[in-house]
């Protein structure tokens, strides 16, 4: 016999205020510990020479010549290199605050990695240095 739903049998649970207060926190933390890590990304050093505001203003420079005599194809390209490195230069522009960032990090850290079981080498793994995972209270043993 299939069910039938019967909306007197179903009854309505209000979430206590504890549990409230756990998602609230999980919330919280997950949203410090992503921006810590998400930080380490934007900020981690890139291989090769690095670039200065002056060298991408001397190559928009000379796209903005090359422009003139360029093919359509060639245009395409350029158009887009100089959309790249205008985008290159606003990101330089935004800094991050990488201490408050690590120092909020700190804070949380040890919770959030026992809630979600997280190891010190995972943490490693994805470039937390040794020293913040000592400041946060997580070891190898962890």
């Amino acid at each position: 016999m299939p069910f039938a739903y019967n909306a007197e049998m179903v009854t309505k649970r209000a979430m206590s205020d504890e549990h409230k207060a756990a998602l609230a926190k999980g919330r919280t933390e997950g949203r410090i510990v992503r921006d810590y890590l998400e930080g380490l990304r934007a900020t981690k050093p890139k291989r090769g020479r690095k670039r200065t505001a002056e060298t991408i203003q001397k190559r928009l420079d000379a796209i903005e010549s090359e422009l003139a005599a360029a093919n359509p194809m060639d245009e395409l390209l350029l158009i887009q290199e100089r959309r790249d490195l205008e985008a290159e230069i606003e990101a330089m522009s935004n800094t991050i605050d990488m201490e408050a960032l690590e120092a909020a990090f700190v804070e949380v850290a040890k919770s959030y990695s026992a809630s979600k079981k997280i190891s010190y080498a995972s943490w490693r793994d994805v470039g937390v240095e040794a020293s913040v995972l000592k400041r946060a209270g997580i070891s190898r043993a962890t």
